[in-house]
């Protein structure tokens, strides 16, 4: 309900979808991306319609069942009767009313089994004591375990415990129905099937190939490099280097050979030149790292707390395509692999303004035609990253015999 929301919606059209990260790793087409969306949030509420078909065939008046024919009749061929969005609303609003009060109703049960055991026990240690001693402890206990009852009953009444389960269900297959509909308004179309078929199926995106994750953890290696490359750890860029997935660690040795700038940058215009994809792109890496350790079940993501990088990401509902899970791979690589090339010269200029000396070329350039390129500057990488090149390009090129 909340993530179908009016304000959801807007920002949704008017920041997320606009964002570099979505526009330059998944689309740039907005109904290809409304479109995806979509698809992701009918998937959330599959999940819930589930829960919802599963409650009714538990309820003893047979309407309820086979709820899974109903949705799916509704999903074909939409009622005409429309939902109106105030009484959906208001329905979850007395929900979550229930759900309070059912949340308080059980931490207030655990007080009363305390105070009861308190009272047994009570009672068990003044049975050999004098009367007077008895009766002032009983009594205080007694008192709290009334007040504690009482307190419990109240709660019982006003919470889930005290509803039946078909006077549930009658709300939940409405809020079912009206997100459906929401659904669909959001994404233009009230026919799922007739929606225009976006090209989400012809390109290799990260989530579904289970690489979202492990592509976020090298981009955030990527950005703790840069930020420290005047004090890093000597085998940060080792590790990372082993992590390279084997696409990249085959393209790098050959692009690293062929990179060149116009002129030699100092160590500052360097991670000013990486910044500018940084800038985008961290934060869809943190977004997805926090997506893996907080995701719920409804799309509801959990409170991303504190966080030590160095920067920030807003404690805020975030959607699936804000992470890295429907990036397109080749896009993806693209862009870790330049950021590669880019730290490999940041940390050779790093470690010549480190020795005081001018930095000078470790790679012979390979000969071009070209008079741009020709008038650029040899590539400088350090003898650490040759070997560590090296290294992988025989670890790569083994990984591909065993593969074949």
């Amino acid at each position: 309900m909340h993530s179908l929301s009016r304000r959801s919606i807007r920002q949704l059209k008017d920041v997320v979808l606009p964002s570099e990260g979505v526009q330059l790793l998944v689309s740039n087409d907005m109904d290809e991306l409304l479109s995806i969306v979509a698809d992701d949030k009918r998937k959330e509420l599959q999940i819930f319609a589930g829960e919802v078909v599963r409650f009714g065939s538990q309820c003893k008046d047979p309407q309820w069942h086979n709820l899974d024919r109903f949705f799916e009749k509704y999903r074909r061929e939409p009622t005409p009767q429309r939902q109106l969005r105030e009484e959906a609303e208001l329905m979850m609003e007395q929900l979550m009313t229930l759900v309070q009060y059912t949340a308080e109703l059980y931490h207030e049960l655990h007080t009363l089994d305390k105070i009861e055991q308190d009272y047994q026990h009570k009672h068990l240690e003044n049975g050999k004591s004098n009367a007077s001693q008895k009766g002032n402890g009983v009594t205080i206990l007694a008192a709290e375990l009334k007040s504690q009852k009482k307190i419990v009953r109240n709660l019982k009444k006003k919470s889930l415990w005290s509803r039946s389960l078909e006077e549930v269900m009658d709300k939940l297959v409405d809020i079912a129905l009206f997100l459906n509909r929401e659904i669909d308004n959001m994404s233009g179309s009230a026919d799922p099937n007739s929606e225009k078929k976006h090209s989400l199926g012809s390109k290799l995106r990260l989530g579904p190939s289970g690489l979202d994750l492990h592509y976020a953890n090298i981009i955030l290696q990527i950005d703790s490099i840069v930020a420290r490359s005047s004090s890093m750890p000597p085998n940060a860029r080792d590790t990372l280097y082993q992590n390279l997935p084997p696409n990249i660690k085959f393209s790098l040795r050959s692009k690293i050979l062929s990179f060149h700038v116009k002129e030699q940058l100092t160590v500052t215009e360097i991670k000013a030149e990486m910044e500018k994809t940084l800038q985008w792109l961290v934060p869809v890496a943190i977004i997805t790292a926090k997506a893996h350790h907080g995701f719920g079940w409804v799309g509801e993501w959990a409170n991303p707390g504190s966080e030590s990088n160095r920067r920030s990401v807003a404690s805020v509902d975030v959607i699936q395509i804000e992470t890295l899970y429907h990036a397109d791979k080749q896009k993806s690589e693209a862009y870790i692999l330049d950021l590669i090339l880019w730290l490999s010269y940041l940390v050779a200029q790093s470690n010549a303004t480190l020795n005081g000396g001018r930095m000078r070329s470790l790679v012979k350039p390979p000969e071009c035609s070209s008079p741009d390129i020709a008038d650029q500057q040899p590539t400088q990488i350090s003898a650490a990253d040759q070997g560590m090149l090296q290294e992988n390009n025989q670890s790569t090129k083994a990984e591909s015999v065993e593969q074949k």
